[in-house]
């Protein structure tokens, strides 16, 4: 055996000793609380059949882009697709990336420069943690969503720096993927813009379930103008797949010119952008019954929790997601393995996703969800924690 094989076999020993050895697993068959699919629109019929006759209407039979967007990727529907986000989104310009993932690592990575700052809460995306530390930038971590720690950060790290062309950048989400919580946004939206720094908001898990017709925290706050830049995936609620980058003209002819994970991306395929399209416009149209049996379903699980008196498990939410913590792996693993015996698709979420003694049960809630499906989940969930 190599010297790398070795190398490699000890990473994965030590994953299955410490109980963070990852699988793929078959999910057919189960009861979904695990997907992002919040809305069900992955799985809906109509929006299938209308992105269908989207693409009759336009006369596309194609199977894949060709190349990238500065090559022949740059499909008639990209025309459609951007400055309709723009208008959705209330924002200046929008540029479409293949996923949340490319969008945050292109940002994050040509963005700040060597010399800048950046303070991010502690909990943020890999992605977003993978491009700053490829942007040389100086980087801080404040406590999740504390503003106190963010101005103690600031505070102590802004007067070190010697270069004189320096920016900051304050960076958080507008609902965490893990604990299902936001920030107080109007807050640090002032903070921002009162010392001349620059806020940028991943809302990948707030789209398509905030704001009126789905855009998200930051329109629902009338927060546009504060923030920098936005990051807004189609992967969750809308229920297809890639994502955009919102911020001003200028940024998004930067982002074209440096970001390397738009520039040698072959380009999303012509029936994804159709997808996108008609998921956005469908949301408008036909989706406001699946938000709203969405919201019945979060509220009546969070009755069931003060029911069944295991509260004080869950970290406080109103978003779809809702985290129950169970400390330690091999507990974690053990409910959730009890759970999908029971027929419901669940999983531990463990370290080092999230912190060690943080490791938790997350379940995500969907429109498609019965309360009789959540309330056996949370009978369930009591009897085993």
């Amino acid at each position: 055996m190599s010297q790398l094989s070795e190398k490699l076999q000890r990473a994965l020993a030590i994953r299955k000793k410490e109980e963070t050895f990852r699988t793929l697993n078959a999910t057919e068959g189960l009861i979904d609380f695990i997907s992002n699919d919040y809305l069900g629109f992955s799985n809906n019929e109509s929006l299938f059949s209308k992105t269908f006759q989207f693409l009759l209407t336009e006369s596309v039979a194609s199977n894949g882009s060709g190349g990238s967007r500065l090559l022949s990727g740059n499909h008639k529907f990209y025309d459609q697709l951007e400055p309709f986000l723009v208008n959705f989104y209330k924002s200046e310009a929008a540029l479409v990336f293949n996923s949340g993932y490319d969008a945050n690592l292109g940002l994050f990575s040509v963005l700040p420069q060597r010399g800048d700052m950046v303070f991010y809460d502690e909990f943020i995306h890999a992605s977003i943690r993978e491009g700053i530390r490829m942007s040389h930038a100086k980087a801080y971590s404040f406590s999740h969503n504390d503003l106190s720690s963010l101005k103690e950060k600031v505070a102590i790290n802004v007067p070190r720096n010697k270069y004189e062309d320096s920016v900051v950048y304050i960076v958080t989400e507008s609902v965490f993927s893990m604990d299902g919580d936001s920030p107080d946004l109007k807050t640090f939206a002032k903070f921002t813009k009162s010392n001349g720094y620059n806020l940028l908001v991943d809302e990948a898990h707030a789209i398509g379930v905030l704001g009126k017709n789905g855009e998200g925290l930051i329109p629902e706050l009338g927060l546009e103008k504060d923030v920098f830049a936005r990051t807004v995936t189609f992967g969750k609620a809308f229920g297809c797949h890639g994502a955009a980058i919102l911020g001003s003209e200028n940024l998004k002819e930067y982002l074209i010119n440096f970001a390397k994970p738009f520039i040698y991306t072959t380009a999303l395929t012509p029936h994804t952008l159709a997808t996108i399209i008609t998921a956005h416009k469908f949301i408008g149209e036909l989706g406001k019954e699946s938000s709203e049996l969405l919201k019945k379903n979060i509220a009546f699980f969070k009755h069931q929790l003060e029911i069944h008196k295991i509260e004080e498990y869950f970290i406080p939410s109103n978003t779809a997601i809702q985290a129950c913590i169970i400390s330690g792996s091999k507990k974690a693993k053990l409910v959730s393995k009890k759970l999908i015996d029971k027929g419901f698709h669940i999983k531990a979420i463990l370290s080092p996703t999230v912190p060690e003694g943080q490791e938790r049960i997350r379940i995500c809630l969907h429109s498609f969800n019965s309360k009789e499906e959540i309330g056996l989940l949370v009978k369930l969930l009591a009897n085993f924690i």
